[in-house]
């Protein structure tokens, strides 16, 4: 997606612009009245801010994130040389480096909503969404309903995310930035008629119809980065990770304590959002557009750039099909579920996650229940098969690494399709 395609989708208020730093920055830096050597660092510190600012301005991602990680080294208790580092990380597409730096700096200054919300946007990029949403939950003082509404859907929680939206929207805080958010929530909870009368209050017909094609493919990403690749405009990388050097040792917040930012949050209950939140907006009927959207929305579409035309050769192919996963053939009944998520690509980035965490899990196979709840259907990713003392132990093996985990009952689980061996067929 190009910029101003993003900005048009509604999405730009989760994309701050460059934190702002500049070459006497005092929150997190190096006292004013110090030694001569502690001034000439500091102001060496401001010029590479001022470059990466300069540099992700221009697009030149790569160029900012060398001059910003500069400016963390020489100063590394600056919570704007941080964020702006995270920007960087952000445009170059390295979420989970983006996801350190944003903590990092949210630990020097526990009360910034920008770098809360852009942390939330790293979190999600790389399919942490609980973490995501414990974010949101513990900054709803610094962060605006409007904005709040749009990440809460984008963390896996639409419905939630449309009921906080419709609320701000009913309660006098109804601008076009938060209708347009409020109706992309609505059609990430596949509520394509909703979506359809609110967009059409801020747009003509003609436009509305254009907009929900986008958004039908923002609406079902292929792996959990996808979304947030195609909000920034840019491709997903390579993340080495952020060098070991700029490690936060001992955060310290000048003058106030640091406050742990990402404190649990009560989960919130799905709910599907009342008719008469759009009472005050022009009805509109169903139209076969929308149906059709419906369709295609529950179809994996992948959000990158498209790859360039092969031309097709006469020759022999042999098509991949994925089939269709039997029942497993288990000794017990009882499974370890790690998590629970919104469509099956987003799932398989959960097992990624868990087999990074916790490595022996690579040899087990993962298995998928679809649950159907008031926020729509989810699919709870779990191993098993186990009997209950096999399971109990192996949760609490993956809880010790940090996951989170329950053990449950079998619930029509099924191997899951993309861990099902692929059965190739000739064709001509």
């Amino acid at each position: 997606m190009k910029t101003r395609m993003i900005l048009s989708l509604g999405l730009s208020a989760l994309v701050l612009g460059g934190t702002t730093v500049g070459c006497t920055a005092t929150r997190g830096g190096l006292a004013s009245a110090g030694t001569g050597e502690a001034a000439a660092a500091a102001k060496l510190a401001a010029r590479n801010a001022d470059r990466a600012t300069r540099a992700l301005a221009k697009g030149n991602a790569a160029q900012g994130v060398t001059a910003a990680e500069s400016a963390v080294a020489l100063m590394p208790n600056n919570a704007d040389y941080r964020a702006l580092l995270g920007q960087g990380y952000l445009k170059a597409g390295r979420f989970a480096s983006a996801r350190t730096a944003f903590t990092d700096a949210l630990a020097l200054s526990p009360g910034d909503g920008r770098i809360a919300l852009n942390l939330t946007l790293a979190q999600i990029a790389v399919g942490d969404w609980d973490a995501a949403r414990q974010t949101l939950a513990a900054h709803t003082a610094t962060i605006s309903a409007a904005d709040r509404g749009l990440a809460l859907a984008l963390a896996g929680d639409p419905a939630g995310g449309v009921a906080m939206l419709t609320e701000t929207v009913r309660s006098g805080g109804s601008t076009p930035k938060a209708r347009q958010n409020l109706a992309l929530a609505l059609a990430l909870a596949g509520q394509w008629q909703g979506a359809r009368v609110v967009a059409s209050a801020d747009m003509s017909p003609a436009d509305v119809d254009a907009r929900l094609e986008q958004w039908a493919a923002f609406a079902k990403p292929a792996t959990a980065s996808d979304q947030v690749a195609a909000l920034l405009g840019v491709h997903v990388a390579q993340d080495p990770g952020q060098p070991v050097a700029l490690a936060l040792v001992a955060p310290v917040a000048l003058g106030q304590a640091v406050v742990q930012a990402d404190a649990p949050a009560a989960p919130a209950e799905p709910m599907a959002v009342a008719e008469a939140a759009l009472a005050a907006l022009p009805p509109m009927p169903a139209t076969p557009a929308d149906v059709r959207l419906a369709e295609r929305a529950m179809t994996p579409v992948r959000v990158a750039a498209p790859a360039p035309l092969i031309r097709a050769q006469m020759r022999a192919l042999k098509v991949a099909l994925t089939r269709v996963a039997p029942p497993m053939a288990v000794r017990g009944n009882w499974y370890v579920q790690v998590g629970a998520f919104r469509n099956v690509a987003v799932a398989r980035d959960g097992w990624r996650h868990a087999t990074r965490r916790m490595p022996a899990l690579a040899a087990r196979t993962p298995t998928n229940a679809r649950f159907v709840a008031k926020g729509g259907a989810v699919y709870r990713l779990a191993f098993g098969g186990f009997v209950r003392p096999e399971a109990d132990a192996l949760c609490r093996r993956y809880r010790s690494t940090g996951g989170a985990c329950f053990v449950r009952a079998g619930a029509g689980d099924r191997v899951a399709q993309w861990a099902a061996k692929p059965t190739q067929l000739a064709s001509r």
